[in-house]
């Protein structure tokens, strides 16, 4: 996390704050009072929202209302006459923020996953409030200099080492936010920052907009030939959900779509691909491209006020790879491998479409197509042969939880008693193996026109030993939910990222820590991958997918052969895979090593010159995320770290090879993993405990021989230092 628990940032996304549970009753007003769902810590199981009590209307005062309550507390804690120590400055400002906590973790989800004209609204009145409320505490000399005093002197005070970590993290945050600027510095960044949160927020919001707006739309039922009848069907109650006739196609926040791996009409499939590649720059209140335009360069103003030369120098400091340069040097030595392999991939599609005699190159809307055909041919497997062995519950309940209970013992128990905020969501009660409760866990997998696309993990409260809280987590996904009477059965990419976003999950049900801000997945970005993508490998461990992997109306398990089939085309289109990721990745970091004197860049005419000259520019392999609808960088927080999900890949791949060399999925395997890192979370540091649990640094040969790249890689990735 770029900031600490306990202050919100203006963007409002994933993790809010930490807080107290006291009352304050001075912020009673007209809007809010003791009839607030969010006036007192919640009497529900693990403090869960009362979704059941929370209207619409109660967001705003609430939120108001625990800024207000919160800036009393940082400047009781800024104003104390006594002696800074520990207790009266760091462990107080651990402890202050609750009523701010509770309102903005779950505004946060309903803006998130369930949001409406009303919520965007108070999103985008509160996105500018909020970053001035963070810039207030950051930026106030007496509760800086008391921070400063304890930090200096921190070797002589007896600390414990999560107490000493504390002092260190928090000291290095305020030093970031610019804590030691003179004034009129301070007041400039304070611009800054809000008008940052504004544009970020402004972004999210159009996006929203332009996806649903950008929806394939056809009253031509041909122009679906070569889909599912399931498929259809849903496109088909999309249509008529959105009052249209005909058959609408919701697109997913990527540039390609899952319905191009079947439709056969090539019109078609080009309507689709242009409908996602131009979603947001269609003009109107939809267009991103000049609020993109200017968020890189307001981060670049912001770096440079702030004494670094570029924005991602700015934010990979307290990062595991320190420095742009050396996030560059790990994807640019990737490069060679992903494009050879890519283009190989390229040339048996050409060959295929050669030998249908079609006449025409390959593009980047017949790739997926022509891809599903090779693999088809390669490998025999059938998209639509595989599918009605995940069902959703099925993956879940015997899949997903079967392996974290074989790992590290915990079991989950359904809870219809807890609110929730949509009926789609489900709530589940985790108890550790000795029948302790441990957290509660909510799922909400089913894609609407008024949820964020992307999979996300998120927490309604965070684990504390100092505040005495155990974690409520949830998991979003956008899977197409089945018309009325189908099946709901997923694609083997939906059942991997269910395992990946429940590896976030476990990294904050198995928190450990005394203190909120290093608690959970408060951790570096380019760390906070690593569980969710290691727990990813879970899902083709024999054991694991032969307990889930069943066919919907017979329950028998899917065939040995086909099982095999699958799992040897899992390396498939690998080069496509890591060259459209490395695309994003390169464009994500040359947008935010512009410098501060740069223009307004042309979005369109920036990506291109980006992807010359990171040598990424292939037609048929777009980028994941075009800068326009780019929203990990623009709204989501992760501005100039989505290398991040390749850095994680190497930590998660050698981890995976360890349990591969010291006996695969045990349960002492997974509790020492447990306890040395997904415990751990930010309470030292990340490198020399990953480094501690693996007995080694980590390498790239484990992420290149999982991926199947060309040994060519080998040569330039080895593990940055």
């Amino acid at each position: 996390m770029a900031i600490s628990k306990r202050v919100m940032t203006g963007a409002m996304v994933l993790m809010g704050t930490m807080g107290t549970t006291k009352l304050v009753g001075e912020m009673q007003t007209d809007a809010f009072g003791p009839s607030s769902p969010f006036y007192a810590k919640s009497t529900l199981p693990f403090q869960a929202p009362p979704f059941d009590r929370i209207k619409d209307a109660d967001f705003q005062p609430a939120i108001e209302a625990g800024m207000i309550a919160q800036r009393q507390e940082m400047d009781a804690i800024a104003n104390d006459p006594a002696k800074p120590t520990f207790a009266n400055t760091f462990e107080a400002m651990e402890r202050s923020g609750a009523l701010l906590n509770r309102a903005m973790r779950a505004f946060s989800a309903v803006a998130g996953a369930n949001t409406n004209p009303g919520i965007q609204a108070v999103q985008q009145e509160e996105a500018p409030k909020l970053a001035a409320h963070a810039d207030a505490i950051h930026l106030n000399p007496k509760l800086w200099a008391r921070v400063k005093s304890v930090y200096d002197e921190r070797a002589m005070l007896g600390l414990k080492p999560e107490q000493m970590r504390l002092v260190e993290v928090v000291y290095r945050e305020f030093v970031h936010a610019g804590a030691p600027l003179p004034e009129a510095e301070k007041a400039r960044l304070k611009q800054m920052n809000e008008e940052e949160s504004t544009l970020s927020n402004a972004f999210s919001t159009k996006l929203l907009a332009a996806t649903k707006a950008g929806a394939f739309t056809t009253a031509d039922g041909a122009a679906l030939a070569g889909l599912s009848e399931a498929q259809i069907a849903a496109a088909a109650s999309a249509a008529k959900s959105r009052g249209v006739d005909g058959y609408v196609l919701p697109l997913q926040n990527t540039t390609q779509q899952p319905a191009l791996s079947g439709m056969s009409d090539r019109g078609a499939r080009k309507a689709l691909f242009n409908d996602s590649w131009t979603r947001a720059e269609r003009g109107g209140d939809t267009d991103t491209r000049a609020t993109v335009a200017r968020l890189a360069q307001l981060r670049a103003q912001k770096a440079k006020l702030l004494g670094y030369p570029t924005y991602a120098a700015w934010k990979l400091e307290d990062q595991m790879a320190k420095t742009p340069e050396a996030a560059r040097q790990f994807m640019d030595a990737l490069v060679p491998a992903a494009t050879e392999q890519a283009r190989s991939e390229a040339a048996e599609i050409q060959k295929v479409i050669d030998a249908h005699q079609s006449g025409f190159p390959l593009e980047a809307w017949d790739w997926n197509f022509y891809a599903e055909q090779v693999r088809k041919a390669q490998y025999d497997l059938d998209e639509d042969e595989v599918k009605p062995y995940f069902e959703v519950d099925t993956v879940l309940e015997n899949g997903v939880f079967h392996a974290a209970h074989l790992l590290y013992g915990i079991s989950f128990r359904e809870r219809k008693d807890i609110p929730v905020y949509q009926p789609d969501v489900r709530v589940f009660e985790v108890s550790d193996a000795d029948g302790k409760p441990l957290a509660l866990f909510y799922c909400d997998y089913w894609k609407r026109d008024n949820k964020q696309g992307g999979a996300w993990m998120s927490e309604f409260v965070g684990q504390s030993k100092l505040e005495g809280t155990l974690p409520v987590v949830y998991n979003v996904a956008n899977f197409t939910k089945p018309a009325a009477g189908q099946p709901a059965l997923i694609t083997f990419d939906d059942v991997t990222t269910m395992f990946h976003e429940f590896g976030h999950a476990l990294h904050g049900m198995f928190a450990d820590a005394e203190y909120p801000t290093l608690s959970g997945t408060s951790v570096p970005r380019d760390f906070v991958e690593f569980p969710s993508q290691f727990n990813e490998h879970w899902a083709t461990y024999p054991e694991v997918f032969s307990h889930y992997a069943r066919h919907y109306k017979t329950g028998a398990p899917m065939p040995e052969a086909l099982k095999a089939k699958l799992l040897r085309a899992g390396k498939f289109n690998e080069g496509y895979k890591v060259t459209e990721l490395l695309a994003a990745a390169e464009l994500d970091m040359q947008w935010h090593t512009l410098s501060a004197d740069s223009p307004i860049e042309d979005p369109d005419a920036f990506e291109r010159a980006a992807l010359e000259r990171t040598k990424l520019a292939m037609r048929e392999v777009p980028p994941r995320y075009r800068s326009t609808y780019f929203a990990h960088i623009w709204g989501g927080g992760y501005a100039a770290g989505y290398y991040a999900y390749l850095w994680s890949e190497m930590l998660d791949d050698d981890a995976f090879q360890w349990f591969v060399d010291h006996g695969g999925l045990t349960r002492a395997n997974g509790d020492r993993f447990r306890r040395m890192v997904l415990s751990r979370g930010n309470t030292e540091d990340l490198g020399a405990m990953y480094k501690a649990w693996l007995g080694a640094e980590p390498g790239t040969g484990p992420m290149l021989k999982f991926r199947g790249l060309p040994d060519t890689a080998v040569k330039g990735a080895a593990a940055p230092k």
